[in-house]
């Protein structure tokens, strides 16, 4: 058995922001305030007798709108006329629950310039003529349902308007359809399925266009050139596609963007100086790409930046010196790249409105810098996975706002000063420092503090000494990752008392004794109420589980993350307690590798929502109880090389099992296996104790694992421009590496 990375080994891949139905503010935000200047209120008025036959006909599908044919039509809720005329110019409705096919009653308005039918629940296909019969439509929203099927009308060339974001379209997006839009202003097609290349030369059409929100579809190729007509363009959305190529050439002449957003791509090449031009830029948003070369050297002209993703790339070099002209930065993110040198020697006390700060999985070296500590405003620091070194400075606690801090990974020192320090931070609830300290002791005791800290990771440093008293004023603990350390003695009767635990993992250390029956009486593994009341704030940035599969395994929130018990690679014995089944949260428990004896509990059946077990490489005997047929989660099931014995269970998840999870016990029988019952011999099964791994391989392969990341990541984020695919994996890492 191949020992699992820490909880928090490192927190540094994908980000935290995407997938397929992910709600989008900024179409919304910007539609609104576009909505707001060109659309002034407009009076009531006596309706048409033909628009009013019409509304009520739309009504007559959903029972939500309340319209009543004894009250003039213009003064119902939603619709506006135009006093002149008489006409219906205006049908919004926005989430009002309704359901089906837009009526072809609707295109009976013909009077109507503004349409809102965004947030409801309407599916099918745009009916045919629809804009061709509302030719004078200013505004569409249609954004928020399940509309499908293609868009390859003409659309009216009075449109400044047109969303349909967060639907089901399909199809390619014909540069036909913005014949004679002379005015449009805001496009947004987003979150929709559409396929086929970016229509060229859209601002040569549109000269009006100020927001283009292209992304969350299917496109592929190229960014189309002709930016240069783009002078109004202050909003360019492309992000997670398909699209290759480079950056176009003449990005440059779209003066007036303020926001550039093109992540979870496949671009190439480097990021070039020009884009230096776009002093306008406020946000640029590139990560999860495949950039190259280094950071424009003169990223500092951009001086307006508040937002500044790049991570996910392949960029080198070292951090420019002009970007500390980029003093309204608040979120900095370079993590997974190659860049380096002396972080040091870079000066972040220019960033005095800087919030969120993440350059982990670099190659920096030296140590903390102290300038870092004069941007007074950080909330959240990951600098895991790189280069560093030293001791953690007395300084950190000038950040009095810090809340998350990530420095896995590295070669820090000190562990009793660094939690001396690190606890008298009353913001701080997240803290991981897994691979650092190797070979120090734990402190037992003298650690005040952290009153706030809901998440603390520690795993991987080879830390002797016992599980930490101090942990037992931590009241808010959720989760505690002290896995791959040399931690001794007992597993304390006393961690019952952290009401809000749910994730412990203390595998692989040299922890003795028996299982304790207080751990069956942690309150958020015992009852699935006390867990739901968990507080589910959000990380200020993602946790990363496991590096290999990333995309995967990130964790916005620590409530998202599988309610568990590692207590595996350790030389706990005796029986396990029939209290186990008091765990009724749990959907994690991993025993393997232990000295366990006796017989598998039956009272494991009433953990109801326990999708992985594992009970491998112990001393248990007797039979697999058949009532674990009724855990109809469970997932992953390995009782390999104990003394069990008797037929397999049948039925349920268990026809899903492989006959690997039953290897090394002799005495078992019946499917998966090829050994029938009948033939069973009641003799003396031997000890699976010699199958037992050397400690010393479990500690080889760290490094190969290790390695094995740093190709990994290469080949996760080249498919990274849809994060919901999922790859075929080796069992060992499903098992190990992924929780579903």
């Amino acid at each position: 058995m191949l020992p699992r990375k820490p909880l928090f080994y490192s927190s540094y891949t994908t980000n935290q922001h995407h997938h397929r139905r992910h709600h989008h503010c900024l179409g919304f935000v910007g539609s609104l305030i576009i909505l707001i200047f060109l659309f002034p209120t407009l009076t009531d008025a006596d309706c048409n007798h033909d628009d009013k036959d019409s509304l009520l006909s739309f009504a007559a599908n959903f029972s939500s709108l309340n319209w009543s044919a004894n009250v003039d039509c213009c003064s119902w809720d939603g619709i506006t006329c135009d006093k002149r005329r008489d006409r219906v110019v205006r049908l919004s409705v926005p989430g009002r629950g309704l359901r089906g096919f837009i009526p072809f009653s609707l295109l009976n308005l013909t009077s109507l310039s503004f349409l809102d039918l965004s947030y409801n629940f309407l599916s099918g296909p745009l009916p045919d003529g629809l804009f061709s019969s509302l030719n004078k439509l200013h505004t569409v929203d249609l954004s928020y349902n399940t509309f499908s099927g293609n868009l390859s009308e003409t659309l009216p060339g009075s449109l400044k308007l047109f969303n349909l974001s967060s639907n089901h379209f399909s199809g390619t997006v014909e540069k036909t359809i913005f014949k004679s839009l002379q005015s449009l202003v805001a496009f947004n097609i987003s979150n929709n399925s559409f396929t086929g290349l970016i229509p060229p030369s859209l601002c040569t059409s549109s000269p009006a266009l100020v927001f283009l929100d292209f992304s969350l579809n299917d496109l592929t190729g190229n960014i189309p050139q002709g930016f240069s007509a783009c002078s109004n363009l202050r909003v360019l959305s492309l992000g997670f596609n398909n699209l290759t190529g480079e950056l176009p050439s003449d990005i440059n002449g779209a003066r007036s963007l303020q926001q550039l957003s093109l992540p979870g791509n496949s671009l190439t090449g480097e990021i070039d100086e020009n884009i230096t031009d776009l002093t306008n830029l406020t946000s640029l948003v590139l990560f999860g790409n495949m950039f190259t070369g280094s950071i424009p050297r003169n990223i500092g002209r951009l001086s307006l930046l508040e937002k500044l993703e790049l991570h996910i790339n392949k960029l080198n070099g070292t951090l420019p010196l002009s970007l500390m002209n980029c003093t309204k930065l608040q979120l900095l993110n370079l993590r997974v790249n190659s860049l380096g040198d002396r972080l040091s020697d870079f000066d972040f006390s220019n960033f005095i409105r800087l919030t969120i700060l993440d350059l982990g999985e670099n190659r920096f070296t030296g140590v903390l810098p102290k300038s870092l500590f004069s941007c007074k405003s950080l909330i959240a620091i990951r600098l895991a996975t790189n280069g560093l070194e030293g001791e953690i400075l007395p300084d950190i606690r000038e950040l009095t706002s810090l809340s998350f801090l990530s420095l896995s990974n590295n070669t820090f020192r000190n562990i009793s000063q660094a939690l001396d320090i690190l606890s008298s931070h009353k913001t701080l609830t997240t803290l991981i420092i897994s691979k650092n300290f190797f070979n120090e002791t734990l402190p037992a005791a003298g650690i005040s503090g952290f009153q706030d800290l809901k998440v603390i990771g520690m795993g991987g440093c080879k830390l002797f000494g016992q599980v930490p008293i101090w942990l037992m004023s931590l009241t808010n603990l959720q989760l505690i990752d002290f896995s791959q350390n040399n931690i001794s003695g007992i597993i304390p009767g006393w961690l019952q008392t952290l009401q809000n635990l749910f994730y412990l993992d203390l595998s692989n250390n040299s922890l003795s004794g028996g299982f304790p029956i207080e751990l069956t009486r942690l309150p958020a593994l015992a009852s699935q109420q006390h867990l739901d009341q968990v507080n589910n704030t959000n990380f200020e940035l993602p946790v990363f589980v496991a590096p290999q599969n990333a995309s995967y395994l990130q964790y916005n929130y620590p409530a998202a993350i599988h309610p568990s018990l590692y207590l595996s690679s350790n030389n706990l014995s005796g029986d396990i307690p029939v209290e186990i089944g008091n765990m009724q949260s749990i959907h994690v428990l991993d025993l393997s590798q232990n000295h366990f004896s006796g017989t598998i509990p039956d009272s494991i059946s009433n953990l109801t929502n326990l999708e992985k077990l594992y009970l491998s490489h112990n001393l248990l005997s007797g039979e697999i109880p058949s009532s674990l047929k009724s855990l109809h989660f469970l997932s992953s099931f390995d009782v390999a090389y104990n003394n069990l014995q008797g037929l397999i269970p049948t039925g349920g998840q268990f026809n899903t099992f492989i006959d690997q999870s039953y290897e090394g016990n002799p005495g078992l029988c019946g499917p998966p296996i090829q050994k029938s019952c009948n033939k069973q011999s009641n003799s003396s099964l031997p000890s699976p104790s010699s199958h037992k791994k050397d400690p010393d391989v479990i500690m080889i392969l760290g490094p190969i694992l290790g390695f094995c990341f740093g190709f990994g990541i290469i080949l996760t984020f080249q498919t990274y421009s849809i994060l919901s695919k999922r790859r075929i994996l080796p069992r060992w890492i499903h098992r190990y590496f992924i929780w579903t």
